[in-house]
C-alpha cells in the first residue's frame, strides 16, 4: 500500500538530508554534517511514518518544526558565507517543506471541544 500524498514529501526531504549529510562526512570530514543529516533526515522520515499511521496532524506539525529549523540554521549560513551549496539549498528546502507542512498542519488540525 502506497503511502499518502502527503507524506511523500516528508519522505522525499528526509532521504535528501540525510544523504546530503553523509556526503558532507564523507567528502570533508564533517561529523556535525552527518549528525545533523542523519538527525532531521530522521526526524523527516518519521513525520512521513506518523501521517501514513493516520497521525497527520502531528506528522506534519513535527516536519514544519523540523524544516523550521533547518531554513533557520542553514539559512543564516548562507547569508554568512554567501555559498549556495549547501547551505542557501537547504535553506530553500527546508523553507518550501515548512511551508508545505504548515499548510498541511493548519488543515489537519484538531478542533477544539469547550
Amino acid at each position: 500500500m502506497a503511502p499518502p500524498g502527503s507524506a511523500h514529501l516528508n519522505f522525499t526531504l528526509g532521504g535528501l538530508v540525510a544523504v546530503g549529510g553523509a556526503v558532507g562526512y564523507f567528502k570533508k570530514g564533517s561529523v556535525p554534517s552527518l549528525v545533523a543529516g542523519l538527525t532531521f533526515g530522521g526526524l523527516l522520515i518519521g513525520s512521513g511514518v506518523l501521517i501514513t499511521q493516520g497521525e497527520s496532524y502531528k506528522g506534519h506539525a513535527l516536519a514544519s518544526g523540523v524544516t523550521g529549523l533547518m531554513t533557520l540554521a542553514m539559512g543564516q549560513r548562507f547569508l554568512a558565507s554567501g555559498k549556495f551549496m549547501p547551505a542557501g539549498m537547504v535553506a530553500t528546502l527546508g523553507a518550501a517543506g515548512l511551508a508545505y507542512n504548515a499548510k498541511k498542519a493548519i488543515e489537519w488540525m484538531p478542533e477544539k471541544s469547550d
